[in-house]
């Protein structure tokens, strides 16, 4: 159980101008700002739970992650993580969790992979027999077996990826923070690490964690969204509520043949040529399945089909909803 209680983490930026004459002032007489990176947020997530925690750039997500993994000390509010405060209990408390942030690493740059995860049982007094068995399920799970044995600095980005989140799970973690696990990778590493971590999550009842700005990521393996702005928790609810609430129209692709389609009131015309025509439906006016039988009436329908928003599309209206 993960439980945040009005949490704020305040920092002093030391701020000048630019030029020498300004450089040699601020030896003396620096000037600073105060940037609130968390502003009194609050939330509770459940053993087991998966939880994508969105938001723009600088808008608190891994300043979050950091206080929750013990990294940071908040200035106000407090954290307890399975009973434990995280900054203050550091030590028992690591030995509960995963970190993997994309745009660092765990592993040693110039030694195998194998020789990193070595180091990372010995860091943990992980036993050998629990070691080996994680070792053997993670190197089958994430396809590890032909990379593990090369240096760190030789391997491609989605390989790297792959091992720094074997390297967060040999101590069988009870929660799991992933912060971009899946930034500048191929679609094929994509697909294996969701996958992944999905069966982790379903096995294990590993509690997941996930700040992104890959919006397929959040669809594919969370069903609650936090998110963040400013510093403050803006929405705290489920994905599927999250698109009802901004799915106020419907795309409609068909292939049709007959005379030029003609669009009703309630349906925009996108486009048609050579008889593929593609109309959005505005719901508050008409259902689909009015839309259809107007349309039908009109022309034969060969082939239709019948989209939402994309979960970007829907996330780029929330962020415009909170002005952030």
């Amino acid at each position: 159980m993960i439980r945040v209680e009005h949490i704020s983490k305040t920092f002093q930026v030391a701020r000048r101008n630019a030029g020498l004459s300004e450089a040699f002032k601020a030896l003396f007489h620096k000037q600073y700002e105060c940037i609130k990176a968390l502003d009194d947020i609050s939330f509770t997530i459940d053993e087991g739970e998966m939880v994508g925690y969105i938001g723009p750039n600088g808008a608190g997500k891994s300043s979050t992650i950091k206080v929750l993994s013990g990294i940071l000390t908040p200035t106000s509010g407090s954290c307890t993580i399975n009973g434990r405060v995280p900054w203050k209990d550091r030590i028992e408390h690591v030995q509960e969790i995963g970190v993997v942030f994309g745009q660092r690493t765990q592993l040693w740059w110039d030694v195998p992979v194998i020789d990193s995860f070595e180091l990372i049982r010995d860091i943990y007094r992980i036993p050998e027999i629990t070691y080996r068995n994680n070792f053997e399920e993670l190197i089958t799970l994430l396809n590890l077996e032909q990379i593990v044995r090369t240096p760190v600095r030789q391997l491609s980005l989605g390989q790297r990826m792959r091992c720094e989140i074997a390297a967060s799970l040999l101590h069988d973690p009870k929660i799991l923070f992933l912060d971009e696990p899946t930034i500048g990778l191929d679609a094929v590493s994509k697909i294996a690490v969701r996958d992944f971590i999905l069966e982790r999550n379903k096995k294990h009842r590993t509690t997941v964690i996930l700040t992104t700005h890959d919006m397929q990521d959040i669809e594919t393996l969370t069903k609650r969204i936090i998110l963040i702005g400013r510093g403050k928790i803006l929405m705290d609810g489920h994905l599927e509520e999250m698109k009802k609430e901004f799915s106020d129209t419907k795309r409609l692709t068909i292939d049709y043949s007959g005379n030029r389609l003609t669009p009703w009131e309630g349906m925009k015309l996108i486009s048609d040529e050579k008889q593929h025509a593609v109309l959005d439906v505005e719901l508050f006016h008409l259902s689909v399945s009015e839309a259809i039988n107007q349309i039908s009436r009109q022309v034969e329908i060969k082939d239709i089909t019948v989209d939402g928003p994309s979960i970007d599309e829907v996330v780029a209206r929330l962020y415009q909803k909170y002005h952030i």
